[in-house]
């Protein structure tokens, strides 16, 4: 079933690219060559790769997935990212987009939602492939294939995928979004709020106050989930949104400084070079291709 999956693919990237909501919320891509570790800002999703393997950084935590392991990121997070492939056969894989109102439709729709668990996970897991899930996804590529198909059973079969996956390994992490009066699902509207506004120039009482927790509680829950402090995110957001704006949109490097938020030139040069390696300007002149 692997053989189909990577065919299928195959057939719809010919060569390098990224097909960007092929339907809503479905993105492929195709990678030709590893790359090295390099910061990378993820949305909420589910990954899978059908060739290749990549490796993802937070903190001091690796998370591995591959062919036989798929990733989700129940919250966006700023990451790092390395890509592995062999000779002659390139990094191939699917990511489907998950949002907090669409997790709780499908477990309302599912017979209601699980009680939560104790602890307060981290945003982001790794899990098995199943031949469930394979199979969905699968059909998912070959509704792809086909317009029809694709605008009538893509969508279908995109929310059966992500109900697997909920109901697949270390699935309560992220049917833990639905529960609206706990830590995670909080700091996961928080953390949508900042990748919405994130030139906005947030206080640390206010975020706290609107996640309904202390000051003391607010940081040490944040963390716990995106293993960062909430001033280090918001930074992070910003800087990755420049370089995005710079490679994309063709912003110059004062442009892409001042659309983020940032009043100081010198000290978004300082900080972007720190996160990257690299000073803006260099990666303002890029017009390639992302990994």
């Amino acid at each position: 079933m692997s053989e189909i999956f990577i065919e299928q693919l195959k057939n719809l990237m010919p060569e390098a690219t990224i097909l960007s909501d092929v339907i809503d919320g479905v993105s492929l891509f195709r990678i030709e060559h590893s790359f090295s570790r390099t910061p990378y800002s993820y949305n909420a999703g589910i990954i899978m790769l059908a060739q290749g393997e990549k490796q993802v950084y937070l903190e001091d935590q690796m998370y591995t997935y591959n062919s036989s392991r798929y990733l989700v990121l129940p919250v966006p997070l700023p990451a790092a990212c390395e890509g592995i492939t062999k000779e002659g056969q390139p990094l191939l894989g699917l990511t489907i987009t998950i949002d907090l109102m669409e997790i709780g439709e499908i477990l309302l729709g599912a017979g209601g939602i699980p009680a939560p668990g104790e602890s307060l996970p981290r945003g982001i897991y790794s899990a098995a492939m199943n031949e469930t899930i394979m199979e969905a996804t699968i059909r998912l590529l070959k509704a792809i294939s086909h317009p029809t198909d694709r605008s009538v059973l893509g969508p279908m079969i995109k929310k059966e995928i992500i109900y697997r996956v909920l109901q697949g390994e270390n699935g309560e992490i992220l049917q833990a979004l639905a529960h609206r009066n706990r830590r995670f699902f909080q700091i996961a509207r928080i953390l949508q709020k900042i990748h919405e506004s994130y030139k906005t120039s947030f206080s640390m009482e206010d975020l706290a106050k609107e996640s309904d927790m202390g000051n003391s509680t607010f940081h040490s829950s944040f963390k716990a989930v995106t293993g960062t402090s909430p001033l280090q995110y918001i930074k992070n957001v910003r800087l990755h949104k420049a370089r995005s704006l710079m490679i994309y949109d063709g912003l110059n490097a004062a442009g892409a400084a001042l659309e983020v938020g940032y009043e100081s030139p010198s000290q978004f040069s300082r900080e972007y070079k720190r996160l990257f390696g690299t000073p803006p300007a260099k990666d303002a002149s890029l017009r390639t291709l992302s990994a």
